[in-house]
């Protein structure tokens, strides 16, 4: 990535599940239920204008090119603080800029320090591939390049990018790993670390790899935390790698605050997926989680058979086609899609307006984390979860 370049089911002997979570956990449906709540109609001021920032004017022309103008609450709070060189906490609801707020004082530095280096660290291929399109358009036409180290791709093409002293790394923790250990990255060069989604990291069981690579990076650097939430696991991490982090808090409630949720009770399989598809032709723009990479690809297949607009993404395709899925859903060529868990994070997609939960989540958190692909950037958005009776 050289930046410099321009860029249906039987329904015998079918018994009724008690509406639990995947792990053991009960998720009353109650929960389930909730209309959107008024926004909080206090328009925010910010302190500053993206032309105000100390950064370089090549990067400011990108951004007045991308149409950045006045920043995001975590943007106008966290790039300052960054660019002065403290280490950096910062929280913030989903689609309110993050990416950015970590990207501009990033590629500002290494600009200005031709022996710094970034790694970004993320959850999901999806999220990573995410941050490394929006670096490439802030660092457009700057020289600085980079490498996408993400799972589901062939190991060769990384290789070749790492060979070339790449100064931004961008990937998920245990493709990372295994470069570290093939001895193709030395990431003690690195001096500006991120973690992206630590949350969700820590919930997909990635702690000991962070920890792994987050200690081997250079002593002396410059260290970005992203959470949507900040419990005991993530605070503790953090406080493990940074002792004087400056923390950016700017949620404004949960995410599923502006989305309309409510359940679907169902009898059998083939009344649950007529109620699906009644859903579905009430539905603009939809998201569909269910529970396993089987169900979802024949429940893809079963939706197109009725005459839906529909693709599928989950772990068991290898990355171009999940790109290409997601590219055709990005581009409104479908207008359902339908995931696993892997979409319920990293995924920003603007303007869905709809999450159906076919399979109960295994946490409430999971639940969070899935209808808060709907009602992104402040929007209104619907979440309907199907529960058995």
């Amino acid at each position: 990535m050289p930046y410099r370049k321009n860029y249906a089911y039987k329904s015998s002997n079918y018994r009724k599940p008690r509406p639990k979570a995947g792990r053991g956990v009960y998720i009353d449906p109650a929960r389930f239920v909730q209309p959107a709540t008024a926004a909080d109609n206090a328009v925010y001021e910010p302190t500053h204008t993206f032309a105000d920032f100390a950064i370089h004017p090549h990067i400011k022309a990108n951004l007045a090119g991308l149409g950045y103008s006045v920043p995001t609450p975590i943007q106008d709070q966290a790039i300052p603080p960054a660019l002065a060189g403290r280490d950096v906490i910062g929280l913030a609801n989903t689609g309110t800029g993050k990416t950015a707020a970590f990207g501009v004082p990033i590629i500002n530095r290494l600009a200005a320090e031709p022996m710094a280096k970034a790694i970004i660290i993320a959850p999901t291929r999806e999220l990573a591939q995410q941050i490394e399109a929006e670096f490439r358009q802030i660092a457009l036409g700057s020289g600085i390049r980079g490498a996408v180290l993400i799972g589901g791709t062939s190991m060769g093409p990384q290789t070749r990018d790492l060979r070339a002293n790449p100064r931004i790394v961008i990937g998920t923790p245990g493709r990372i790993k295994d470069h570290m250990e093939r001895r193709n990255l030395n990431i003690a060069t690195f001096n500006i670390v991120v973690l992206d989604e630590v949350d969700r990291m820590l919930d997909m069981g990635f702690i000991n790899d962070i920890r792994t690579i987050f200690g081997q990076t250079a002593h002396d650097r410059q260290s970005y935390f992203f959470s949507a939430t900040m419990d005991a696991r993530v605070n503790g991490l953090i406080r493990d790698f940074s002792a004087d982090a400056v923390t950016i808090s700017v949620k404004s409630g949960i995410t599923a605050d502006n989305i309309n949720q409510d359940m679907v009770r169902y009898g059998s399989p083939s009344e649950k997926m007529d109620k699906l598809h009644d859903a579905l032709l009430k539905s603009e723009k939809v998201i569909i989680f269910d529970e396993t990479k089987r169900n979802v690809e024949k429940l893809g297949k079963e939706l197109i058979a009725r005459g839906f607009k529909a693709d599928s993404i989950h772990g068991g395709k290898n990355q171009s086609q999940r790109q290409r899925a997601l590219k055709r859903f990005k581009d409104n060529e479908v207008n359902v899609l339908v995931a696993t868990n892997v979409a319920a994070r990293g995924i920003d997609v603007i303007d869905v307006t709809h999450v159906i939960n076919y399979s109960l989540p295994q946490t409430y958190d999971d639940y969070i984390h899935r209808i808060g692909r709907a009602g992104r950037a402040g929007r209104a958005g619907h979440a309907l979860t199907f529960v058995p009776h």
